[in-house]
């Protein structure tokens, strides 16, 4: 039996994940042990819900568990919960946005690598059917290499969970795994409702835009022979970003490298960067 406990289960993401276990009986050999956040009334709901005991502290599972899912709505919590836990070398899943500041990202890489822990996460957007379709029509060659793109997906401007960082990532990841890991430079125009961004790429850009409170999710890319793509479906993407946890915590292989893992992060910063300076700014290198 696998022991797993949920930190930051304010989230939806907890609940979601434990129907898919629960409820759905997607795996029998899962235990949720533990669940805790900074916010009483989540822990209460879930511990109504599913019986799951109610953590002291984030930190109280230390050598209790056999992986560990980070789901806080706060990103800059998520390298904060998850460092207790990193000498033990356990599995690990860690939510958009993975964190807040490329500092704490650089750390949490740092220690991932130390430990030789699987990690995946981030926004479960990439896994849809439709953004899958589109990967293979960019990897087959048949249409030719990439001449830019254009991508939307909401964002909430305004919140008490790092602002611009809490919804971001759907938006940056998406970008990263279409279009390439890592873009050059950002520059950002923005009205009240929307912000408007280039994101520069070597041999072309592409062209996104972040609706505030917003559930349009869509994503085009522009091939040499084809322009590919279309709105986005977000159904199953739960179900298969829990199945990626439970596969590395299987001991099965983790999907990305570390650098790709934490490039949203950079992303995120750059177009942040804009917002505030209204000018170009580079997306910093991902380094040691």
């Amino acid at each position: 039996m696998y022991k797993v406990c949920i930190l930051g289960c304010e989230n939806t993401h907890a609940d979601a994940f434990m129907k898919v276990v629960i409820t759905d009986k997607f795996a029998e050999d899962i235990e949720f042990v533990g669940v805790y956040s900074d916010e009483e009334a989540a822990m209460q709901k879930l511990n109504e819900k599913y019986g799951v005991y109610m953590m002291k502290s984030y930190d109280e599972m230390v050598g209790k568990v056999d992986g560990i899912i980070v789901t806080a709505r706060h990103g800059d919590n998520h390298y904060k919960y998850a460092k207790p836990y990193m000498e033990s070398g356990i599995p690990m899943f860690i939510d958009k946005p993975i964190t807040c500041s490329e500092k704490d990202a650089l750390m949490l890489k740092s220690d991932l690598i130390k430990y030789n822990i699987k990690v995946c996460g981030g926004s479960s957007v990439p896994l849809s059917e439709n953004i899958t379709e589109i990967k293979k029509d960019i990897v087959s060659g048949e249409f030719g290499a990439i001449r830019g793109g254009y991508v939307v997906m909401p964002v909430s401007l305004t919140n008490s969970y790092g602002g611009f960082f809490f919804y971001s990532q759907h938006l940056a990841q998406v970008v990263c795994e279409l279009f390439g890991y890592y873009p050059e430079s950002v520059r950002v125009t923005k009205t009240e409702t929307v912000l408007s961004c280039i994101i520069r790429y070597k041999d072309f850009d592409v062209c996104v835009q972040y609706p505030d409170k917003s559930d349009l999710y869509h994503a085009n890319v522009v091939l040499e022979k084809k322009v590919t793509g279309g709105r986005i479906s977000l159904s199953g993407c739960y179900e298969k970003e829990f199945e990626e946890f439970y596969n590395i915590l299987k001991g099965g292989r983790q999907k990305v490298t570390y650098d790709e893992f934490i490039a949203p992060v950079f992303l995120i910063n750059a177009i942040n960067r804009s917002i505030e300076s209204g000018k170009e700014e580079n997306v910093k290198k991902i380094t040691e």
